[in-house]
């Protein structure tokens, strides 16, 4: 297997400059460098994230969830309706117009009922807060923690400070151990998250997220092989400082604190634009693509490379459009309505959320109105009824006087 891969994966014209083979950065002198068999390791390494995520979000996540006051929002359960849900499990959530015609004389019953059922029935599927409130914290727990193991660990380097540092050497370049774990721990990570990512609360950016987390990989498991891990450790210190900002702000805007949510949200957005369009693409992809130039020519490895560090800059850019639209918000009406980079789940969800509870509201205005007329015509009656009674005993005591000068 070692050799298939050898001889198609990391043939070493694809992935080390020119005149540089794999026996040039091979363990000696009792100082280590990254193979690419290294990385085998990350697949159980995976496995035990996703282990020990569950009994996070159960025994730490859930609980604390309690304490902070998240609540689930209540929703009104569809009524039993075999038909219905046969065709909501079998073909579609989102009916045709025609659909709902065909069901509506299936079922015997009007078009506005079967919208009604299906409505109903998709928020019983949405997810509630407590479960994007367990998720939140589990990622804010590992981001903080790599983000203070990476700082730790690069600190006093001197490639930390200058950027030119990370090629001096190469590829002849020492791993050490902390970094050889920092990089394992974070492709594991990230392999966990994509392993999960159907059983996980589908955000609005689904696609941008699936396309981060393989872009990653890929950058990730590459740097290792080609030894750009001085570059890569900055790549992924940059990214770790802000996203465990953005996880305590979901999890405060879960809880309901909204003003801790929207002065986390303002921290992540100031230090989100200055790491991911200042500090990453002006340091890091600058010096990837000019300086290297300097020490090797350019080959297959390079272009993948900074590739795939070109895709993670889009993603950015779409991701800070978000966060500034978001800030006009905040600057505007003075708090955080929603997350628009990725705590919502989508738009037509919401519009879902929002037609229900018009139609609740309009209900609750026909009831209202219903027991105002209703009201209103008691009234009527009861001033009626006094109106005839007063008539009555008025011409009975008119009656009664003209009668008694007869009597007399």
């Amino acid at each position: 297997m070692e050799a298939l891969l050898d001889q198609w994966l990391w043939r070493q014209e694809y992935w080390l400059p020119p005149g540089i083979t794999w026996k040039d950065i091979e363990t000696s002198g009792g100082s280590r460098y990254p193979l690419p068999r290294d990385l085998l390791v990350t697949l159980p390494l995976a496995l035990g994230f996703i282990a020990l995520r569950y009994v996070f979000e159960r025994i730490v996540a859930l609980p604390l969830s309690r304490q902070l006051g998240v609540r689930d929002r209540i929703r009104v359960r569809a009524m039993p309706a075999p038909k219905l849900e046969a065709f909501y499990t079998q073909h579609t959530h989102q009916p045709s117009q025609s659909d709902i015609l065909t069901l509506a004389r299936q079922c015997d019953s009007t078009q506005r009922q079967i919208e009604t059922w299906f409505r109903h029935r998709r928020n019983q599927d949405r997810p509630r807060n407590t479960k994007k409130f367990c998720e939140a914290c589990w990622r804010f727990v590992f981001y903080l923690i790599a983000f203070l193991a990476g700082l730790v660990s690069l600190i006093d380097k001197s490639w930390f400070w200058d950027k030119k540092e990370c090629w001096n050497g190469y590829p002849k370049q020492p791993l050490a151990e902390a970094h050889y774990w920092y990089y394992m721990m974070e492709m594991a990570f990230y392999w966990s998250l994509l392993l999960c990512v159907s059983v996980d609360v589908k955000r609005k950016d689904f696609k941008e997220q699936i396309i981060h987390h393989i872009a990653t990989i890929f950058l990730i498991g590459f740097s290792y092989c080609a030894n750009y891990v001085r570059i890569g450790t900055l790549v992924l210190l940059i990214h770790d400082a802000s996203d465990f900002l953005m996880e305590s702000a979901k999890m405060f805007n879960y809880a309901g604190w909204r003003k801790t949510c929207d002065s986390l949200f303002v921290v992540f957005a100031a230090v989100f634009l200055v790491t991911r369009l200042v500090v990453l693409p002006c340091k890091v992809i600058h010096t990837t693509l000019f300086l290297t130039l300097d020490v090797y020519q350019p080959f297959f490895g390079y272009y993948f490379f900074n590739t795939l560090l070109l895709v993670l800059q889009a993603l950015h850019i779409f991701w800070a459009w978000l966060i500034i639209r978001m800030i006009f918000k905040f600057a505007f009406k003075g708090k955080v309505e929603r997350d628009e980079r990725s705590d919502e789940e989508s738009e037509v969800e919401e519009a879902e959320e929002e037609e229900v509870e018009a139609e609740q509201k309009e209900d609750d205005e026909e009831e209202t109105s219903w027991e105002q007329r209703k009201g209103a015509l008691n009234s009527k009656f009861t001033a009626l009824a006094n109106n005839c009674v007063l008539k009555n005993l008025t011409k009975q005591r008119n009656n009664t006087i003209s009668t008694i000068p007869k009597a007399r």
